[in-house]
């Protein structure tokens, strides 16, 4: 186990390697993953009434 001084001492210096993203880079990010949402949802809800039509016609045909 180090010194516990030596170890906060550490945690510092490594805190100020950090880099966060600006701004921009932040909105950025959310419009993506908004946008990626948007673009699954419309593709799940897609794949949902293709699956639901072929689920009917299967259903008539069986009854």
């Amino acid at each position: 186990m180090k010194n516990p001084i030596k170890f906060i001492q550490e945690v510092k210096q490594e805190a100020f390697k950090v880099t966060w993203p600006t701004g921009k880079e932040t909105v950025q990010g959310a419009l993506m993953v908004f946008a990626m949402a948007v673009v699954m949802s419309l593709f799940f809800l897609l794949l949902d009434q293709v699956l639901k039509f072929f689920l009917e016609l299967l259903l008539k045909v069986v009854i």
